[in-house]
């Protein structure tokens, strides 16, 4: 019953500043009218950005109101979870969780720390980017791909990867079949311009790119090209990153050549790995390899996942174990690390599976 004597009000307030011209009042009241409407009551509405009466009203809106109403409507609102001082609640940019998170929850990836840390600050810290940010990460499976992107998510979104600003593409299991790639085109297209518009920014995942089929990422281009806007919608507040296995060689046997010389694993530098990523990727088959986001030079950077040592097994593990709330010791922490295959089989350096099957494994040293 409150809500409905609030909704006539918010309509009243509405009516009663458009018939006095009072623009900003109406918006405001037209907003709050929009939101019990679409959330409370699940009317059917579709949000617009750059309709004024869609938009989260600014400071400067309420100079006709009266105090008492703002405090009241204020903290009503905010009850709500939809006020905060970003703009847009579903939004955080924790950049100081972001950093922590990559320094204490992934291990042996020194690279990864530094590049994705100072590509999505530099992104976050920059509104007037010229083009949308795009990652490339490269690996092993179990190297940690899908759990940086989780990770990404976490920190800039309330809700982490099920915020409705973030959308993850399976190539396998959202485009199986290479006879409908002309439909997976207008799907794909349409998904990421809907989410565009509902959100001031936002993050594609593309899990198991390299599978994905010829012609299909084309399709998407021009939303990750310098554009101002492509058909009226500005795409470079998004953030796009494919994950996929293309390199995993090549990475491998500069993490290798490195050891067999007696080098720290730590002193590998991108300057060692992006430019043969870079050069591994474009000769590669399949629909990325072979898009034009490579042959227009439109990702900003190729981020390697190193294989993982032993000792980083047993640091998967650890944190497998606090995970579950359970304590563990050193010898436990070594029989699940030397449950893992490794490669080379003479040398037993790369867990083969690294830290994917952890959580799985520990479940055969449990008492």
């Amino acid at each position: 019953m409150l809500v409905r004597w609030l909704l006539l009000l918010l309509w009243a307030l509405s009516a009663q500043a458009d018939f006095f011209q009072f623009d900003s009042i109406s918006n405001a009241s037209t907003y709050y009218f929009n939101y019990i409407y679409c959330n409370i009551w699940e009317g059917e509405c579709q949000p617009n950005q750059d309709d004024a009466t869609q938009q989260v009203p600014s400071k400067d809106l309420w100079s006709g109101f009266p105090q008492d109403y703002i405090s009241l409507l204020h903290q009503w609102y905010c009850s709500l979870g939809q006020c905060c001082e970003s703009g847009d609640c579903r939004i955080t940019n924790n950049i100081t969780g972001l950093s922590r998170d990559l320094q204490t929850k992934l291990h042996g990836q020194h690279l990864v720390q530094s590049v994705v840390l100072k590509a999505i600050q530099g992104f976050i810290h920059n509104p007037e980017s010229n083009k949308p940010l795009t990652l490339s990460f490269h690996g092993w499976s179990g190297t940690g791909k899908n759990f940086v992107a989780r990770i990404i998510a976490d920190n800039i979104y309330r809700d982490g990867v099920k915020s409705e600003c973030v959308r993850l593409f399976i190539a396998p299991f959202h485009f199986p079949h290479a006879r409908l790639v002309d439909t997976y085109k207008g799907q794909l297209r349409e998904a990421i311009r809907d989410m565009v518009l509902r959100c001031p920014q936002t993050l594609f995942i593309f899990d198991e790119a390299e599978k994905l089929h010829p012609g299909l990422i084309d399709a998407i281009k021009p939303y990750m090209d310098h554009y101002d806007n492509v058909d009226g919608v500005n795409y470079r507040r998004a953030i796009f990153l494919f994950l996929s296995n293309i390199g995993g060689a090549t990475i491998n046997d500069v993490a290798l050549d490195f050891w067999h010389s007696g080098q720290n694993r730590e002193d590998i530098g991108m300057e060692d790995l992006e430019h043969r990523l870079r050069a591994e990727t474009m000769e590669s088959q399949g629909g990325f390899a072979q898009s034009e986001l490579m042959s227009g030079h439109l990702i900003d950077f190729f981020v390697p996942f190193l294989p993982l040592e032993y000792r980083h097994v047993k640091l998967c593990a650890r944190d497998a174990y606090a995970a579950r709330g359970l304590e563990t010791d050193e010898a436990t922490l070594d029989e699940v690390a030397k449950a893992m295959l490794y490669v080379p089989k003479e040398e037993r350096l790369f867990s083969a599976q690294g830290c994917k099957s952890i959580p799985q494994r520990i479940n055969f040293f449990l008492p």
